[in-house]
């Protein structure tokens, strides 16, 4: 339930991406910045012990960035594109968690997972023939899809190790270290770099406040007793409430064809059916074992 409450939070966040004006990097930048400094303030509130090894703040920030590269790529698709186009591209992190998470924790694939994530990409595949004039979206969204099956996976392992709020703390710090210098080097940090208009900075308020400070500590949390497929898999109901919210919000119905709406229909298909499969196979699982 709590899972499925923080999806929901989530779905929310491309509208705000679309409702925020500036671009992608400004976005992404001021998203993290507020994000740490309210973690900050929570942990020394809730008197969190900050230290850790030196090996687990190489890994959190390698994460960090990975976290900050994603975050660039998905509000960048949702900038060339729209919502909706965006968040079916995004459910292609379930292909991609079928093939890390097994690596990663070295357990063996399993082939359901794997052909359900194919069944996605064939989706995916109908809305790029569809929506052809959206390809530079559809192609950030599943690089975003991509990045965030990797750091869950990686996310779920650090949670073993150390507490999810201080994971994330000093994730989004690394994340927010390195988009500083990159836009630095860029020669970006201008006048226009910090001048904002009002729906931009509520706009900014409320997605990190709201759509990631509670929703990020606690997914990390989750992911020590979830496994980072399931995560992702559910994650994927944020297609489903963001493009509802797209409709309602900005009337994308009217931006894409009514053929789009297939491919996330076999999408959201796909989904339930890798659901139902995952249960069916833990009940002959526990099964066998009792007949053992």
């Amino acid at each position: 339930m709590l899972l499925h409450t923080i999806v929901f939070i989530w779905g929310f966040s491309p509208v705000l991406g679309r409702f925020i004006t500036v671009d992608a990097w400004q976005l992404v930048w001021y998203r993290i910045l507020i994000t740490v400094a309210v973690m900050f303030l929570y942990l020394k509130f809730s008197k969190q012990q900050f230290r850790i090894s030196g090996i687990q703040l190489l890994k959190l920030s390698a994460i960090g960035l990975i976290i900050m590269v994603h975050w660039l790529a998905f509000y960048g698709a949702i900038k060339v594109s729209n919502i909706s186009v965006t968040m079916v591209a995004f459910s292609t992190g379930t292909l991609f968690s079928s093939v890390i998470e097994p690596l990663l924790f070295k357990r063996s694939v399993r082939l359901y997972e794997v052909l359900i994530g194919f069944i996605i990409i064939g989706a995916i595949a109908l809305v790029f023939s569809i929506e052809t004039e959206f390809w530079l979206g559809i192609v950030l969204g599943i690089f975003a899809a991509f990045t965030s099956a990797l750091f869950s996976v990686f996310n779920s392992i650090m949670a073993r190790e150390l507490r999810s709020g201080i994971i994330s703390f000093y994730e989004l710090s690394a994340a927010l270290l390195g988009l500083t210098i990159f836009i630095g080097l860029k020669g970006d940090f201008n006048e226009a770099f910090f001048t904002m208009d009002q729906d931009s900075v509520l706009g900014l308020l409320l997605l990190s406040l709201v759509c990631t400070v509670f929703p990020f500590i606690t997914s990390v949390n989750l992911s020590k007793f979830i496994s980072p497929y399931t995560i992702v898999l559910t994650v994927n109901l944020e297609t489903v409430y963001g493009i509802i919210w797209a409709i309602l919000f900005y009337s994308e119905n009217k931006e894409v064809k009514p053929t789009f709406y297939i491919g996330v229909l076999i999408i959201l298909a796909a989904i339930f059916l890798n659901s139902y499969l995952k249960k069916y196979s833990e009940k002959r699982l526990a099964r066998a074992q009792v007949n053992d």
